[in-house]
């Protein structure tokens, strides 16, 4: 496997909305989701989006667990979102802080759906219907925006990211 470069923010493949891959067996989309898990993990992410890699395509890796980043995150196996659609979001929406692998070091206060409920296929093309809550819904809802050429701090109701220093210290 091979770690990818991640595109950070204000780079142009940030903005744009991703294509549905229509392919998904292609041994190169499968190589492609191979090297996003691995360079997920290096990064200690929670998820990453084909476009934060450079594709402008319609994927994103789920993963979550206990890390520095994020010590209070649930654990969630690694899941491969292809061509997803968020077909349900439930009215409570909860403000949490986020990050993001394109803009390193930096947090900010986001409002999002408590409750999803999401249509995609996995890497074997099989089709998944599925209710997300809390933190693995946040990260859905994260990701997913990446495929529409949105950031997190577009999201937010107060456009100030902190650094880590100062976000270490405000908790």
């Amino acid at each position: 496997m091979k770690k990818l470069r991640i595109y950070h923010y204000p780079h142009s493949v940030l903005k744009q909305k991703a294509v549905a891959v229509p392919n998904i067996q292609d041994k190169k989309i499968q190589t492609l989701i191979d090297n996003m898990i691995y360079t997920c993990q290096l990064s200690k992410g929670m998820g990453i989006a084909a476009p934060q890699i450079g594709y402008s395509l319609s994927i994103f890796i789920l993963m979550s667990h206990p890390n520095p980043r994020y010590p209070y995150a649930p654990i969630f196996p690694i899941t491969t979102v292809i061509n997803p659609t968020i077909i349900e979001y439930s009215p409570e929406k909860i403000c949490d802080w986020e990050g993001c692998l394109s803009i390193p070091d930096k947090r900010g206060e986001v409002p999002r759906s408590k409750n999803i409920y999401v249509q995609y296929r996995d890497r074997y093309n099989e089709e998944v219907f599925a209710d997300y809550s809390g933190f693995v819904a946040r990260v859905f809802q994260h990701e997913y925006d990446h495929l529409h050429g949105k950031m997190f701090f577009e999201r937010m109701n107060e456009n100030h990211l902190y650094t880590l220093d100062e976000f270490h210290k405000m908790r």
